[in-house]
Order: C-alpha cells, then structure tokens, then sequence
C-alpha cells in the first residue's frame, strides 16, 4: 500500500485513535475522523476576514460553513451514544 498524505494520515490516526464505544460502535471513531477531515480541509482559525475583499470574505464564509456542517455531523454521530 502507498503512504498516504499527511492529510489522509491525520484522518486515519484519528479514526485508529479514538475509543471503541461497545454500544454504539465506530460512531464514536467515525466523528473523530469527521473532525479531522474538517480540520485538514478547512482551518479552525482564519485571519481576520475585515482585511478581505467581498469576493475573499464571501470564500471565508463558504468555508467555515462548511467545515460546521461536517463538525455538526460528528456532533451528531458522539451525541448518539448519550
């Protein structure tokens, strides 16, 4: 198998390290990667975006949407195991 990308390898260690749930499964695993996948694509902390013009501050806020949409799914996924 061919080395990953360092990218592909945080999500991977995420996923590897997290705790096993025995009544829940890999959900507990599967939000860890979520999370790392979201800090991989999109960075928790952007300059601030008032320097931006409208078109840059437009893709700044694309960004971070998504990357709340993908962390809402992990909250979800460690939230079913309440």
């Amino acid at each position: 198998m061919s080395e990953l990308s360092p990218a592909a390898q945080a999500v991977l260690d995420a996923y590897d390290n997290s705790p096993f749930d025995e009544d829940y499964g890999d959900r507990v695993a599967i939000a860890a990667a979520l999370e790392a996948v979201a800090d991989q694509v999109v960075p928790k902390e952007w300059p601030t975006i008032e320097d931006y013009n409208e078109y840059e501050q437009g893709v700044a806020a694309a960004h971070i949407k998504h990357r709340n949409q993908i962390l809402a799914i992990a909250n979800e996924l460690e939230g079913s195991n309440d």
